[in-house]
Parts: structure tokens; C-alpha cells; sequence
């Protein structure tokens, strides 16, 4: 089965409030220093709720002259990533070689370009008809799609293009979505990722939702309060097997336990299910697995329902980490910002922290380090899920 499924990695990057690029996560994360900052010490976002990891810069970002109608915080971020390892050349060297009709483009995000939306009513001419600036484009910012069809254009990539937006788990579905593609014939390539950024509907909307903490987020700590939000972007070149690269996915799956809008099964029996599958795809058993890196909001209900999942698979012989104590959760950017960490870990022989943790929740009964751990990893399970019921999970492994 793993055979028919597994691809090659030849290509990976993130971008986020830990910096530009693999160099400046792996640093970081191998310090133990977090991107999360206090919202009243960021330009901009003062009046917002509790921490946020922002990336820097996004205002001095140039978008390409071709594109600029696709100017907006979040394509200016998508924009950076991009230029990050190399990435550009990766997917120029692709193209050349199976043609720009057959790499296809498959991005998650949950916010797009709202900001440019929040931003266009804030200079809305008042009256009870109030008229949008000129400048504002819907099709270009807000439209979920925005993302993909800039990223596609920019890069001359004419083939197969899909935005996928089921909120947390958005960019670890999109390596579902290429993989079935590939393997289907629609496409010989694909360029995956997500990008979501900073906007005032994420950043009131989850704190009305009262799952905002006012601290840096601590994941399967005993004190846990909730979220800090951030934003990213992040990619991966997903190529057939028989390509040589220092990464690969095993496989994944996905699933719906449909218990809430907005709470996990308590039992984690979504979170299970997504897991079983993607070791029956991938051809392994749980103990083939060096390190889970977890979903792990730092809300009560996500961290308690989780454990409980991985707990039933993997028992306490794995270790098993969230590293939004770094990056905040980064929502529609999370999934592949994790498999990205997910890929350093195998890359470093690195096992992350649950940063911000001091002590564990009892309930928690898995192995969560709360020191790095210094150890070979040949393959990483990955969780992601999202508001309704909608899971992820990704396995990834070194070159064979």
C-alpha cells in the first residue's frame, strides 16, 4: 500500500513569526525561543486579545508587477514564503521537466484576504449605503481562492488548481488532495502549502468564542486557557517517488466526526480515525512512529480529546508534542507549517518541546517532552484538525 501512495518531498519551506525559511525555525526551535509576542507590543494590533506570533515585514513586501491587483496581507505573505529555500528554482527545475500544465497548485487557508475587506469598511463612505473604496477587489483578497490563483499566476503554473478551506485542518488536506491527484493522472507535481494571516475576524471571533488566552498559549499544561493566534506560510513540492529528495509522505487520512461546530469528540474518536488511516495507508504500525507532533491548541477540550486518541494508539511509548507554543496557531497555515517542523525533526534528529508547558495535565497521560530531546526520527506523525469535525493526519519520513 505504501508503494502506491508515498511521494517525494523535493522541496520545502515556512514562513512565520519564528522567521524566514527552514534555517530560521530549525535555530529557533532548537533554542527554545518562541515567536509569540504580547498583541499590545505589535504595531497594529494593540486593541487585540492575548499573543500573537505576526510576521515581520509584510508591509515593505513588493508583490510582482503582473500580479500587484492581488496586493493584500495575506498575498504579500504567501508572496514571501515563496522566495524562501530556494523554492522559486525547485518548482522552475519541475516545470521544466514535466511542463507548467502539469504541476498542480493546491493551497489551504481559512482568513484569505478578509483583512483587505476589514480595511475597505473602515474607509467606507458612511451612510446607510455605504460605497466600498475603489481600490477593494472581492476576486482579488477576500475570495477564498485568492491565494491559489495568485500563487499559480505567479509562478506560471497553468495546470490543476484548488483551494481547500475546512479551518485548522486546511493545509494537511491539501497533501491529501495532490496525492490523489498524482495518482489519478491530473497531475504529475504539485505545489502544496497554506497561508493564512492576522485579521480582526480571527482575532475577536475566536476570543468571543472565549478561546483566546491572555498568555502565551501552553499546550497540555495543567493551566491551559486557550489559543494565541498566528499566521504563516508554508510549502511543499510533492513529486513522484522515483525522484530523488530528503523527504517523503507515507501518507495520510482524514476524516469528520461531526460532534460540534466547534468542540472535538471527547473521546477523540475523529482524531483516531484520521490517525488509523494514515498508518494503513502509509503501511506502518504504531511503533514504526518517532514523534507525533500534535494538533495541541492549548484549549482544555482539544488537548484533553487528543491525548485520548493518540493515547489508544501509540499508549505513552511516543514522544508527542504541540509547537503552537512557538508559532500560535496559525489556523488555515497550520497543517503544513507542522509538517514543515515535522520535516526538521527527521531533517535535525530533533524531538520539539511542548514549549510553555510546566507541568502536565494528568489527564494528558502521553509522553509531552518538556525539554528538546536530541534523537534519530525517521518518520513523523502529524495531526491537524478542524472546527466541525474535520481531521487530518500526515506521515512523513526520511529519504529511503
Amino acid at each position: 500500500m505504501s508503494e502506491s501512495t508515498a511521494l517525494a518531498i523535493t522541496a520545502a519551506t515556512a514562513t512565520s513569526s519564528l522567521g524566514r525559511g527552514l534555517a530560521a525555525h530549525a535555530q529557533a526551535l532548537q533554542a527554545g525561543r518562541s515567536g509569540l509576542r504580547p498583541a499590545e507590543d505589535l504595531a497594529g494590533y494593540a486593541h487585540a486579545p492575548g499573543w500573537l506570533g505576526a510576521v515581520d515585514g509584510l508591509d515593505a513586501v513588493a508583490m510582482p508587477s503582473a500580479q500587484a491587483e492581488y496586493d493584500c496581507r495575506n498575498n504579500r505573505l504567501a508572496w514571501l514564503g515563496l522566495q524562501q529555500d530556494d523554492l522559486r528554482e525547485r518548482i522552475e527545475a519541475c516545470r521544466s521537466r514535466v511542463g507548467a500544465e502539469r504541476i498542480g497548485v493546491f493551497l489551504g487557508t481559512s482568513t484569505s484576504g478578509i483583512a483587505q475587506t476589514e480595511q475597505a469598511y473602515h474607509q467606507a463612505a458612511p451612510g446607510a449605503f455605504a460605497r466600498l473604496p475603489d481600490w477593494y477587489a472581492y476576486r482579488y483578497s477576500h475570495n477564498v481562492h485568492s491565494v491559489t490563483a495568485f500563487v499559480s499566476a505567479a509562478l506560471g503554473l497553468t495546470g490543476l488548481s484548488q483551494t481547500i478551506s475546512t479551518a485548522c485542518s486546511s493545509s494537511a488536506k491539501v497533501f491529501a488532495a495532490a496525492s490523489r491527484a498524482i495518482r489519478a493522472g491530473w497531475c504529475d507535481a504539485a505545489l502544496v502549502g497554506g497561508v493564512d494571516s492576522l485579521c480582526e475576524t480571527t482575532l475577536f471571533g475566536f476570543h468571543a468564542l472565549q478561546l483566546v488566552s491572555p498568555q502565551a498559549c501552553r499546550p497540555a499544561d495543567v493551566r491551559r486557557d486557550g489559543i494565541s493566534i498566528g499566521e504563516a506560510a508554508g510549502f511543499a513540492l510533492l513529486e513522484r517517488d522515483s525522484e530523488p529528495a530528503a523527504w517523503r509522505l507515507l501518507g495520510y487520512g482524514e476524516s469528520s466526526d461531526a460532534h460540534h461546530m466547534s468542540t472535538p469528540d471527547p473521546q477523540g474518536a475523529g482524531a483516531r480515525l484520521a490517525m488509523d488511516e494514515a498508518l494503513a495507508r502509509a503501511g506502518l504500525q504504531p511503533v514504526d512512529i518517532d514523534y507525533v507532533n500534535l494538533h495541541g491548541t492549548g484549549t482544555p477540550a482539544n488537548d484533553r480529546s487528543e491525548a485520548r486518541a493518540v493515547r489508544g494508539l501509540f499508549g505513552d511509548a511516543v514522544p508527542a508534542s504541540s509547537t503552537k507554543g512557538w508559532t500560535g496557531h496559525c489556523l488555515g497555515a497550520a497543517g503544513v507549517l507542522e509538517a514543515v517542523i515535522g520535516l526538521l525533526s527527521i531533517q535535525e534528529g530533533y524531538v520539539p518541546q511542548s514549549l510553555n508547558t510546566d507541568q502536565v495535565d494528568p489527564e494528558i497521560d502521553i509522553d509531552i517532552p518538556l525539554t528538546p530531546r536530541q534523537q534519530p526520527v525517521r518518520r513523523v506523525l502529524s495531526n491537524s484538525f478542524g472546527f466541525g469535525g474535520s481531521n487530518a493526519c500526515l506521515i512523513l519520513g526520511g529519504a529511503v
